[in-house]
């Protein structure tokens, strides 16, 4: 294990990196007014810090570095680059077009200064403290072999990944037929789960996680899965769009009761009088 001051270093720079790369962006928010990329900053984001904790470790090409490196890109640049396409194919986002519109509206904020505060302020400290598997995880050279328990989070990640990947295609080719304009996705993974793709997500980091946690180092990155779950089940997930979809699509408070709302679940009988 490196010494101390060493880890200390690595995870500083890291951590500066973020608060530079945010703040750029937060210029360049600013100036086109729209910060709808940053759902896909975020993903591209971790795969940064992998390939940076990458680059400063000893001994980078050990075989847990680079499945850890290798994973997280993996699942950085798909996810990264599709809601980037996804975002310059539909324009801003209206769930933060909603959230600078409320800020003027109540608080009289610029738009600079809402982003700021709403949006790219705990940026930079929730993805360092989400990444912490694949940086803490980087930074032990031993033990050298991967074991059990890494092998199995490594599986668990690639699921992750590809339940994620199944999950974005589902819903883009239900929103691609104008047929289904208004209705509720329920067939596929979707019927399952209300959020496929988040459960896709945590499986990836906890399985990032297992991988890491095989070091002495690594077993102390806890903390980025668990805020990575409360982030998607409770704050930023679902959470922030399920009531307007009550409200404005027909069936899905039908489809929200029969459904489970993240880990995959056969869903419950419809009721008899259920539309």
């Amino acid at each position: 294990m490196p010494p101390l001051a060493e880890i200390i270093t690595i995870l500083a720079l890291n951590f500066a990196l973020c608060l530079a790369a945010f703040f750029v962006l937060w210029m360049i928010g600013s100036a086109i007014r729209d910060v709808s990329f940053i759902d896909a900053v975020w993903a591209l984001g971790m795969g940064g810090l992998a390939v940076s904790t990458w680059l400063q470790a000893e001994e980078g090409f050990g075989p847990r570095k680079l499945l850890l490196l290798g994973l997280c890109a993996a699942w950085s640049l798909r996810l990264g680059l599709h809601l980037l396409l996804r975002w310059r194919a539909h324009g801003p986002d209206r769930r933060y077009v909603r959230m600078m519109e409320k800020a003027k509206a109540e608080r009289g904020w610029s738009y600079p200064h809402a982003t700021l505060r709403l949006v790219f302020a705990l940026q930079a400290p929730l993805m360092w403290t989400v990444a912490l598997p694949v940086q803490l995880g980087q930074l032990s050279a031993e033990p050298a072999r991967i074991g059990f328990l890494g092998w199995a989070g490594a599986a668990l990640a690639a699921i992750g990944i590809a339940l994620e990947t199944l999950a974005d295609a589902q819903i883009t080719r239900f929103k691609a037929d104008p047929a289904n304009q208004g209705k509720v996705l329920a067939s596929g993974l979707w019927r399952y789960t209300r959020h496929p793709n988040y459960f896709g997500d945590i499986c990836v980091w906890v399985g990032l996680y297992l991988i890491a946690a095989e070091t002495a180092l690594g077993v102390w990155a806890l903390p980025g899965p668990l805020l990575l779950i409360f982030l998607l089940a409770r704050w930023s997930g679902g959470v922030t769009y399920e009531r307007r979809l009550t409200k404005s699509r027909p069936g899905y408070a039908e489809y929200q009761r029969r459904t489970s709302p993240l880990i995959p679940w056969p869903p419950k009988p419809a009721q008899p009088d259920a539309v």
